[in-house]
């Protein structure tokens, strides 16, 4: 991995990052092709965040390879950085300056000439919709607004890659479809190669050509997300019931139409060929278990269901980086 594939931005092979005892990151490998916009969905604490870490050189492998932009991230750690644009989880402007201020610092930390940072400011600017906001003050930004500018400053050196770590986290769900708009134009216009990290299914599946789903520090699968969705074949009818019922899933695991069952306490996924003719042989079983079905509802697959599949879980929503507390918690046993 020394930066003569030029097909790829980045190629990870093998990389592994432990706490203590704790593996926040095992033995994944995968490649991202220039100008893709590749996603890494999973729950809090799957070590999303401690991947990009390290491939921003923030935080140092335990063991594998891993190259950004033709740069080895253990022997090129400053070529990696002077590359890369990083949209961080956490805000990180200085909100008593100006949008048009926090661009300009953030090309002097970058020694882009003047001229070019003018130039380049006023183009992100315009980029992200801000332009008449550019002389205001961040502290009277929304968390949209703030958003927008943090991709913005992401942009001013022109970096090879840019990385995106869940960055509609906390948004309302208007704001967030909004950035996703300014996400897929920076795509679309820059044809920079963007990574992005995300807890939100349909963020993925809007946003991403590929998506990698990872859980406890692994990938289990890695396509677009329509390939990923066709791999389940067929219709989901879920059942919801009055209660769970262990046994109706057993039942309905035994027909040979059931592709795949998976039960989520009064809830039962079934994957079949034809949904609309599986729902009355569904209900039947259900009256012969003399269960009380509340509602049934008919859908094609989506990349929850994938994650299900490969995981047994749906993605968990819990708050914060679980991988970020658990490493916290062991760096303050080692001390």
């Amino acid at each position: 991995m020394d930066g003569r594939t030029a097909a790829y931005d980045i190629e990870v092979d093998g990389l592994t990052k432990r706490f203590g005892e704790f593996v926040a990151v095992d033995r994944i490998s995968f490649k991202v092709r220039k100008g893709e916009l590749f996603g890494l969905l999973g729950p809090n604490g799957a070590g999303k965040t401690t991947t990009i870490g390290m491939l921003t050189t923030t935080l140092k492998p335990t063991s594998g390879r891993a190259s950004v932009g033709g740069h080895d991230i253990g022997t090129g750690r400053r070529e990696v950085r002077e590359s890369i644009g990083i949209v961080f989880q956490d805000p990180s402007l200085d909100d008593q300056l100006t949008g048009r201020e926090n661009l300009s610092l953030h090309a002097m930390l970058y020694k882009v000439g003047r001229e070019e940072a003018r130039e380049q400011i006023a183009a992100v600017l315009k980029l992200v919709d801000l332009e008449g906001k550019a002389d205001l003050l961040v502290r009277y930004y929304s968390g949209g607004m703030r958003r927008r500018l943090e991709i913005a400053r992401g942009l001013i050196h022109h970096p090879t890659v840019l990385f995106l770590d869940e960055p509609t986290l906390g948004l309302d769900v208007q704001t967030r479809r909004g950035i996703w708009e300014y996400i897929k134009r920076l795509n679309a216009e820059k044809k920079t190669t963007l990574v992005l990290t995300t807890h939100y299914i349909e963020e993925a599946d809007y946003l991403c050509d590929r998506v990698a789903f990872i859980d406890h520090g692994r990938i289990v699968a890695l396509d677009t997300p329509e390939a990923l969705k066709s791999g389940l074949g067929g219709d989901i009818v879920s059942l919801e019931l009055d209660g769970a019922d262990a046994k109706l899933v057993t039942r309905i695991k035994a027909k040979t139409w059931a592709k795949s069952v998976s039960g989520h306490g009064s809830r039962i996924d079934v994957t079949v060929s034809n949904g609309e003719k599986t729902i009355p042989l569904l209900m039947e079983l259900a009256e012969k278990s003399r269960v009380r079905v509340v509602s049934v509802n008919l859908r094609r697959p989506s990349l929850e269901d994938v994650f299900i599949k490969y995981t047994g879980t749906a993605i968990r929503e819990e708050g914060g980086d679980a991988t970020w507390g658990m490493r916290q918690r062991v760096m303050s046993r080692m001390r």
